[in-house]
């Protein structure tokens, strides 16, 4: 598997047709297909074309890779991403659903993990300023981002913003990294 990360930068200009299947991933049947059929496909498609093809198209995912935290075995799940600077964020929205991904869950209990072949820390964004820049700046990677925020708080949900560092980055400095 080729590692590295393509540089998601917010502030790209999106075209139509990346647009367009933002909108149809919020219908009943795209978020069907990503439920029952892209969530399944995207690790092994992710893996074996080393992180360059995704089922979302133009929408750019790469593969997260963290240890149970229940039974610490591997798991494998496509999420999308962007970059803030060094730091790659994911949002861990789960299409809305009232419920946090388990990939969530298990970056908390092992916060060192894998995404697209590079080793990285998670940490949760606490900080409510830094939270609403980023959350601005999902929305213009993934605009539907805003109506998940909107469902998961009829649910009494707050969507967990996850900050990824390098891991060489973190070691790198007396402070941790931060």
């Amino acid at each position: 598997m080729r590692h590295g990360l393509r540089y998601v930068d917010p502030y790209e200009r999106r075209g139509r047709f990346y647009l367009a299947i933002c909108r149809f991933s919020t219908t009943k049947l795209g978020m069907w297909v990503s439920e029952k059929i892209a969530w399944k496909l995207d690790p092994y498609l992710l893996r074996l074309t080393g992180g360059r093809i995704g089922s979302g198209g133009p929408l750019t995912s790469a593969l997260l890779e963290t240890r149970g935290a229940r039974t610490g075995l591997p798991r494998r799940n496509a999420t999308l991403y962007f970059h803030d600077g060094d730091r790659v964020i994911i949002i861990a929205s789960r299409q809305g659903r009232p419920t946090d991904p388990a990939w969530y869950h298990n970056l908390r209990k092992h916060p060192d993990v894998v995404f697209g072949g590079l080793p990285f820390t998670a940490e949760i964004v606490e900080d409510e300023a830094e939270r609403k820049r980023l959350w601005g700046l999902a929305a213009r990677v993934f605009p539907p981002f805003a109506e998940y925020r909107e469902w998961t708080a009829r649910a009494g949900r707050v969507i967990p913003i996850v900050q990824l560092t390098p891991a060489e980055q973190r070691r790198a400095t007396p402070s941790g990294g931060r």
